[in-house]
């Protein structure tokens, strides 16, 4: 217990850590991104009053140092627009998209309007004052800097995907290596009392019991072997023979009615034709024991309970019905998850193996056909037909 708290503390520990030092580095960048900008309409800034310089046209040497100055933007889009509204200049822009179109230019000019606010330049010419106008975009080192943080948490989300589907899939072996060794271990216990009740069989026989007695103490007895045999399959790749489906649920069906409350009204339909399809007989036959076992529980013990078997060119499905409590449609898929369970007492396994089964081993589909609260469930077994 005490392992477990500390590897819980430890867990939220790391998990706290990563958000600070995450957190730190968004901030950072974010500060970064900040200065960057202001440190390019400083310069922006500079070149608008070189700008109104060069316009002015105050003296040659000031008219070379503008000249300069104008020059050195070689790196973020700006356009210049006169009082009138016109285009004056523009620099670090695709020019043929430019001059083909001035609707580029005017969609430019919005665009770096919400990026950053205008700086206008006033300017004297012959006592007269004017004022244009520079519209600036983000340069394109900014516009990388400004998408850092997005490919950052991407780069995050998918370290923690990677990490947690690899913390998932080695859990998930461990509880399967647990699982396997508790069923094998289990088919090993029953396998000593099951040899004795063998011997205690025979003897009964020879005391002159009633046959009738010892019929349904061997029917029991081979279902046991049956479900000794489940087990010891349980981790390894079951061998799929071919098989009658009809035949095969029919002797489930005849089994399970047997044993069941005379309260549940069973009714089986099926075809009179054979149906063949490649099948594990022991593995099926739980996987139909757990349906039906399941469809019993929801209807607590009485009810009307139907398995239906139709098929078409491909697949023939199986279908097990009741008159139970139903499932909500978002616990459809639920259902099949190791664990899940309605029933105060249980482990909420008999889904989870069915599923197991059905696709895992089967190439099979096992659903929830349909369900209504309060009326009942009909779930689906879908196998494909031999050729």
């Amino acid at each position: 217990m005490a392992q477990t708290i500390n590897r819980n503390i430890t867990r939220w520990i790391a998990i706290v850590a990563s958000f600070i030092v995450i957190s730190l580095i968004l901030w950072n960048t974010y500060v970064f991104f900040q200065h960057f900008k202001a440190e390019e309409r400083t310069k922006m800034e500079n070149w608008s009053f070189a700008q109104k310089t060069f316009i002015e046209s105050i003296g040659d040497a000031e008219i070379e140092m503008t000249s300069r100055i104008i020059e050195s933007n070689t790196t973020t889009p700006m356009i210049l627009i006169d009082p009138n509204d016109q285009v004056i200049s523009y620099r670090n822009i695709d020019t043929l998209k430019a001059a083909e179109s001035k609707k580029y230019l005017e969609k430019l000019k919005a665009t770096f309007k919400n990026e950053n606010a205008p700086i206008p330049v006033p300017y004297v010419i012959n006592g007269e004052t004017y004022v244009s106008t520079i519209y600036y975009g983000n340069s394109p080192l900014l516009n990388k800097l400004k998408y850092y943080p997005l490919a950052l948490l991407l780069i995050i989300f998918l370290f923690a995907a990677v990490a947690y589907f690899f913390y998932k899939s080695s859990k998930t072996a461990d509880q399967n290596k647990l699982w396997t060794g508790m069923a094998k271990e289990t088919a090993h216990q029953i396998g000593t009392p099951l040899s004795s009740l063998v011997g205690w069989t025979e003897i009964l026989r020879s005391e002159q019991v009633n046959p009738d007695y010892l019929v349904e103490i061997e029917k029991d007895i081979s279902r046991l072997q049956t479900i000794t045999d489940r087990f010891s399959k349980i981790g390894s790749v079951p061998k799929l023979e071919k098989a009658d489906v009809v035949r095969e649920t029919l002797d489930s069906y005849e089994y399970l009615k047997a044993r069941s409350s005379k309260l549940i009204d069973f009714e089986i339909s099926v075809p009179d034709d054979v149906i063949m399809v490649d099948l594990n007989r022991q593995l099926y036959s739980w996987t139909i024991e757990n349906l039906v076992k399941n469809a019993i529980d929801a209807m607590k013990g009485k009810g009307q309970l139907k398995i239906a078997i139709t098929h078409d060119d491909k697949c023939v499905n199986i279908q097990v019905s009741d008159t139970g409590k139903g499932i909500t449609k978002q616990n459809f898929n639920s259902i099949f998850q190791p664990g899940y369970t309605s029933k105060k007492r249980g482990w909420g396994l008999g889904l989870s193996l069915a599923k197991r089964i059905i696709e895992d081993y089967h190439n099979g589909k096992i659903k929830v056909l349909n369900s209504e609260v309060g009326k009942g469930t009909t779930m689906q077994i879908s196998l494909k037909l031999l050729s």
